[in-house]
């Protein structure tokens, strides 16, 4: 009896994920995806443009997460945040500004520039920004976005600095006031985190320092770069033997394992990196990182917590691109980090355009970086 019940459970999930994958592919079909290595096509940058520019402009749903002091807390989303109010949350709202921005660098003649532009123009104004700068500075609002948002903040300034674009200087400029606080806040907090968060959701701490030195190392933040690279060594340089079979979680949108292994080749020399990498992931040689090397896939788009496995395909497949350039020449992982990693966005990219908002208001920015990492 309990055989019989559980193969009628089986199959009835069966049922569903391949009930779900039809749809995906369906809708694939009238879409030319993406693909790891070859530049986006003008149709393909339009698409992605708009899955942005109708996100970031979209206040509702929202999911703020901001602490209420009192009653004059209790206030729409774009009254606190005027530039980052979309996509319904801030971080997204965030990175969606980072995904036009580089696509205007990489594609400035694309027939959506002038559209991403005018988006651009109106929300990353002096005066919406430093409203959002006073935000973070009020001391009850320290922890908000930490380190996550805090973290494509500064990536999105990273993109916007020296860019030999008119525009893009006078964004650049009305950013610092936030830019700024966010500093203070990230040089005050590091040294006073005792341990990582190890998490394949927001608050991973590998994650966020890893762009954070992208960010410190990109503007000349030395005391920024020092910080990071200090704690980054304090927290993971003595780890080894990573238990890969835990990994993933159902909510994961990002490997903590993989996460730490790309902070590792941001902090260490390269021969220092392989061998660090050889005590992380002993087995990794011979191709066996179990359930961390495996793409996932998503049973059901309009669920916003079971489509962050879409994100942790394209996150992975960032992760193991980057690992493996960082590795020696004619080392053996690199071929199959290579390999997963075209593997995994196979899978994630599929999701990126469901038409549902679950994964539309985010999805993008994994896709574009896990194409353009270099």
């Amino acid at each position: 009896m309990n055989t019989h019940c559980s193969l009628a459970t089986t199959s009835r999930l069966l049922a569903l994920l391949t009930l779900v994958s039809s749809m995906i592919s369906t809708r694939a079909q009238d879409i030319s995806l993406p693909q790891l290595g070859q530049r986006l096509t003008d149709e393909q940058v339009r698409l992605v443009a708009e899955l942005v520019l109708q996100g970031i402009n979209r206040e509702f749903p929202n999911k703020p997460g901001t602490i209420l002091v009192g009653p004059e807390s209790v206030v729409s989303p774009r009254t606190t945040f005027p530039a980052f109010y979309g996509c319904f949350d801030w971080h997204s709202a965030v990175h969606g500004h980072w995904v036009l921005v580089r696509l205007l660098k990489q594609y400035p003649q694309s027939p959506i520039a002038d559209r991403i532009r005018a988006a651009l123009d109106e929300h990353l104004t002096e005066s919406h920004l430093a409203k959002e700068a006073q935000f973070f500075a009020a001391e009850h609002n320290k922890t908000f976005e930490r380190m996550y948002g805090w973290a494509w903040c500064f990536r999105l300034a990273l993109e916007l600095d020296g860019w030999d674009d008119p525009k893009g200087r006078l964004w650049r400029e009305h950013l610092r006031p936030l830019e700024s606080v966010l500093v203070e806040r990230t040089i005050a907090y590091l040294p006073l985190l005792p341990v990582p968060i190890r998490s394949g959701e927001h608050f991973d701490t590998a994650f966020a320092l890893g762009h954070i030195l992208d960010y410190a190392r990109g503007v000349g933040h030395g005391e920024l770069e020092a910080l990071v690279v200090r704690r980054a060594r304090d927290y993971f340089w003595a780890d080894r033997d990573y238990p890969y079979q835990y990994e993933p979680s159902g909510h994961d949108f990002y490997s903590p394992g993989w996460n730490e292994a790309d902070l590792m080749r941001r902090v260490l020399p390269r021969v220092e990196f392989a061998k660090w990498l050889d005590r992380f992931l002993p087995s990794l040689a011979q191709g066996d990182v179990g359930p961390m090397a495996r793409p996932m896939e998503v049973s059901d788009v309009t669920d916003g917590k079971l489509v962050h496995l879409a994100g942790l395909d394209l996150a992975r497949s960032g992760c193991m691109r980057m690992i493996a350039a960082a590795l020696p020449p004619g080392d053996p992982r690199r071929e199959h980090l290579q390999r997963w990693a075209a593997e995994h966005f196979d899978v994630g990219v599929r999701y990126v355009f469901s038409g549902h908002y679950e994964g539309d208001h985010w999805l993008a920015t994994f896709m574009l970086w896990a194409l353009d990492v270099q």
